[in-house]
């Protein structure tokens, strides 16, 4: 697997570049819903619908988690995206016996409350449009044991454009609350995706 690094240029570089990339390409970015910071290490799941996830996540840590950033990339997109190891991703590879190796990796990262690592559970890119997630096994293996110790944050990313050339972006978000267990965690999600997108539907201009 390929372990994460902070580069001392190209870190800070990114987290500068994606403000400046945010006000370019968004005619605005809402953070709906609030964190209560307890201290303590954040793992951030999202639905993973495309090549902003990164940006968005990175976007939220800088205005609102204030910890330093890890992501779980797929190893075959980070290969061909080599610059973003360099921002705190490392690797998993689904087909391969290290995908143990990623698992503990990322559990050893979030035993730090100066740290948060972002992962999508449904372990692949879904459409946009898709409104049912199923969640792999593997974030029950980073987190069990930990209630208590880690704060599980559960993101939403939509966006509409309505009358304008460029598309706003909602960011919901909301603290799990339950066992670390994958079936409850899926249930969770799914349960708070439905409430976004009943949100996401009633806007208008």
């Amino acid at each position: 697997m390929l372990q994460s690094k902070h580069h001392f240029f190209i870190y800070p570089f990114f987290q500068f570049y994606t403000l400046r990339i945010m006000k370019k390409h968004f005619q605005k970015v809402s953070i709906e819903g609030r964190f209560i910071d307890d201290s303590k290490p954040v793992l951030l799941i999202g639905n993973h619908i495309g090549w902003w996830d990164g940006f968005w996540a990175m976007y939220l840590k800088i205005k609102v988690l204030k910890r330093k950033f890890y992501v779980m990339m797929q190893e075959d997109q980070l290969l061909r995206f080599r610059f973003f190891n360099n921002t705190g991703a490392f690797s998993i590879n689904r087909k391969s016996k290290d995908i143990i190796e990623s698992l503990r990796y990322a559990s050893k990262i979030i035993r730090d409350p100066q740290n948060m690592v972002v992962m999508y559970p449904q372990g692949q890119l879904q459409s946009l449009y898709s409104t049912h997630f199923h969640f792999e096994r593997g974030i029950e293996y980073i987190l069990k044991g930990r209630e208590g110790e880690v704060q599980l944050l559960m993101t939403v990313n939509m966006i509409d454009y309505l009358a304008h050339r460029k598309p706003s972006l909602s960011i919901y978000l909301r603290e799990y609350q339950g066992p670390f267990l994958v079936k409850s965690l899926e249930e969770s999600y799914n349960s708070f995706y439905f409430d976004c997108l009943t949100t996401q539907k009633k806007r208008t201009e």
